[in-house]
């Protein structure tokens, strides 16, 4: 049988393997739809495939003989294309899927995407002819490449902060310009502020901020700027999109009817041809619009672009209504927090203040707070919950309200630091106690705080920490000092080391500086381990308070340290010798009437008039008493003129008084009565110190009120608690102490006559 193959060479078939080769040859440069170009060693064009989707329209003979550059003009890149060929030309290498970009005329000047390969032509004997281009086009899958990259990377990108106007920010610089060569985001200015959108389509009357804007480098042609507040016009694209909730592709032109003269003019000056419009809507809310703009030799948007602006417009109102969620909720945790400052910061006439309060930008539960306690003494404070949100300031008003209640009862720092742990630790549990499905259940309770307390008087500062940074003294001589302290455990903490009390000589005319972490910059640091650079701002004892805050804000903050910054500064003040008067007194029974005598002499030596002298004297005359038949020797009676009339007689015991209101049972229906107990147990205990009793009398005074003059006796039926006392006397008393301090306060109870 004769062999029919036509491929198979043989002497007498040698024609009909012509006649194939020169088959396929032809049906390679006429019907092929790939792309077939043959170049000599001089890069200039020998044959072309005349039906490749790029040569359409193309006069094959015109480009034979031309160089590859002048015969392909609108390739995008020329110069790097001659060197890859030259390159496969040279060393024989053949180059794949080379992707070559190019605007062509049969594709009326839109840009094209051709995936390019490479190989050398030679002879039987070596001899190098020239080159073969194949060119398949492979601009949809690129273009669909590109848009999937772009809608990666707004995920990627928009959305790491939780603040709107940054997050159209991120959006805007995200997309310009490898999507588009304007982009324009304006939001609901109630959502700006952490506001709800009105349900719906939006009506004319809703406010529309310019939140962000973007151009690519040579476009001017915003036409509102950023931050500008309009409403919307019903007659635009832009209305019809928050009307419908549907992305739409809008062709742009400066005489379409729509346009007003700002925006036709910003048309015009760029050549804008499309435009996309894209709400940004979540649940059937409409948060704002997204707008897309190509112009000059940018490819048009097409229905596809429509798509991809449709799934980056969903997923940044996502991101918006985040952090417009974020918004409302840090608004109402700062006017939560800022509601539980003190209005009126307490004057204080020994020691001047001065604070600085900047809230985090996560919003934290950072606190301070300055107490008046008797013997004119004054407590320092400075704490911070650690978390954000409504909970947290919360818990800062709940802290804080627990210490002030606490210095009522005038504890050594370490004792109230020690108390005011019990707290945090049962509202700990308390939040780990509460259904798992609580946002608060995996967060734990963490505070810390400094407590300090200034007296004047010995010229000393008490401080205890729980987790808190250590308080800086600026001296007089602008030396700063850091003392040595040991910190206790954080509040909420179940275990750990007890809270310990530090005490350090305070100069007058010092600055005592507590503060929060946040309020500095990262290191360096100095060898006592306290930030060095607010040793120097600080290091200007003589500077007004408010403009060290000031100096501190200005040249320390750290806007990316998490939590608020929080400064309490406080300058101390000379107290002065003739306001104060101290005696030793005997144990004995004639010590009352000697601590009598010698408050009337002093009370007339200081100009007080008659009527406060003789209360004074009468509660003066109790204290003694309680302390000669409860209390251990020594007895020292001590009296301080300041805004009130201090009174406190001190003795050695180890017990503290506490406060006991009268009961309408009582006698005479205002009585005030203390009683020596000794220590809650499980309480920390305090060492042995020198107990004080006071009272304080306000000045200037009211008219004078009544006090009887009944003997001093134990109160029936209490014989047997040590301690227990009660005077006839209207009015109420406050305890305060280093060890155990009862502090009266005589305040008018109204009209009566003296017997």
């Amino acid at each position: 049988m004769a062999d029919k193959d036509p491929m198979r060479r043989t002497p007498e078939g040698g024609d009909a393997v012509d006649r194939v080769g020169g088959a396929i040859l032809d049906a390679l440069f006429t019907r092929s739809p790939v792309g077939l170009h043959v170049l000599d060693t001089g890069l200039r064009v020998v044959r072309v495939n005349s039906a490749a989707r790029s040569m359409r329209g193309v006069s094959v003979e015109g480009l034979v003989g031309l160089h590859f550059a002048e015969a392909y003009a609108g390739l995008s890149a020329p110069d790097e294309v001659e060197e890859m060929l030259r390159g496969v030309l040279e060393s024989g290498v053949p180059v794949r899927e080379y992707l070559v970009r190019a605007r062509m005329a049969s594709e009326q000047g839109r840009e094209g995407i051709g995936s390019v390969s490479v190989f050398r032509l030679q002879d039987p004997q070596g001899t190098v002819l020239g080159l073969t281009v194949t060119v398949v086009d492979v601009t949809e899958q690129e273009q669909a490449r590109a848009r999937k990259r772009v809608l990666n990377t707004v995920r990627e990108r928009v959305g790491r902060t939780l603040d709107v106007i940054a997050t159209c920010q991120e959006l805007v610089e995200t997309l310009v310009p490898g999507f588009a060569d304007i982009a324009m985001v304006d939001i609901v200015d109630a959502v700006v502020h952490g506001e709800e959108s009105p349900t719906g389509p939006l009506a004319q009357d809703v406010a529309l901020r310019r939140a962000a804007y973007r151009a690519r480098d040579g476009l001017k042609a915003q036409d509102h700027p950023v931050s500008d507040v309009r409403s919307l016009n019903l007659l635009t694209p832009y209305a019809q999109a928050m009307s419908d909730f549907r992305p739409r592709l809008v062709p742009v032109s400066p005489g379409i009817p729509w346009l007003d003269a700002a925006r036709a003019g910003g048309v015009r000056a760029v050549g804008a041809h499309t435009l996309i419009v894209a709400p940004l809507v979540l649940r059937g809310t409409a948060l704002g619009v997204l707008s897309l703009i190509r112009a000059g030799g940018s490819d048009p948007y097409n229905e596809d672009d429509v798509g991809l602006a449709a799934d980056v417009a969903s997923h940044t109102a996502l991101c918006i209504d985040n952090a417009r969620r974020f918004t409302r909720e840090y608004t109402i945790a700062a006017t939560v927090q800022r509601h539980q400052f003190p209005r009126c910061p307490a004057s204080h006439s020994t020691v001047e203040t001065a604070h600085l309060h900047v809230l985090g930008a996560s919003g934290g539960g950072g606190w301070f707070d300055t107490i008046p306690l008797s013997g004119a003494r004054t407590a320092l404070v400075v704490g911070e919950v650690t978390g954000r949100g409504i909970q947290t300031a919360t818990t800062m008003g709940q802290l804080r309200t627990v210490i002030r209640s606490l210095a009522a009862l005038d504890l050594q720092p370490d004792e109230l630091l020690a108390r005011l742990n019990d707290t945090a630790a049962f509202l700990a549990a308390e939040r780990a106690a509460r259904h798992p499905s609580d946002p608060l259940h995996p967060q734990p309770l963490s505070a810390n705080c400094v407590y300090a307390v200034y007296d004047p008087v010995t010229r000393t500062c008490t401080f205890a920490r729980a987790g808190h940074t250590t308080p800086v003294i600026i001296r007089p001589d602008s030396s700063t000092e850091v003392p040595d302290s040991t910190p206790g455990p954080l509040l909420g903490s179940a275990e750990g080391p007890p809270f310990a009390a530090t005490t350090t000589d305070v100069p007058h005319g010092s600055i005592l500086a507590l503060y929060t972490p946040a309020i500095l910059p990262t290191p360096p640091v100095d060898s006592d381990g306290a930030p060095a650079r607010l040793h120097d701002v600080l290091a200007q004892p003589g500077r007004p308070l408010e403009h060290l805050c000031n100096d501190i804000l200005y040249t320390l903050r750290n806007k990316d340290r998490p939590g608020d910054a929080v400064l309490l500064l406080a300058r101390t003040r000379p107290f002065a010798a003739h306001s104060l008067a101290t005696w030793l007194l005997d144990h004995d029974t004639t010590a009352a009437a000697t601590a009598r005598g010698h408050t009337r002499r002093t009370l007339a030596d200081w100009n007080v008039n008659e009527d406060t002298a003789y209360a004074a004297e009468l509660i003066v005359s109790e204290l003694v008493t309680n302390a000669i038949r409860y209390g251990t020797p020594p007895l020292q009676l001590r009296l301080i003129k300041n805004r009130t009339l201090t009174c406190e007689v001190h003795d050695d015991s180890a017990t503290s008084p506490r406060l006991r209101h009268a009961r309408t049972v009582d006698e005479g229906g205002g009585a005030c009565s203390s009683s020596l107990n000794s220590p809650k147990a499980g309480a920390p205990a305090t060492p042995p110190k020198a107990r004080r009793s006071g009272a304080n009398r306000p000045f200037p005074l009211r008219p004078p009120h009544t006090l009887s003059r009944r003997r001093v006796r134990p109160i029936d039926g209490d014989r047997s608690r040590p301690g227990m006392m009660r005077s006839r006397m209207d009015g109420w008393m406050q305890r305060s102490s280093t060890a155990a301090t009862t502090s009266v306060s005589l305040l008018d109870a109204g009209e009566r006559s003296r017997p």
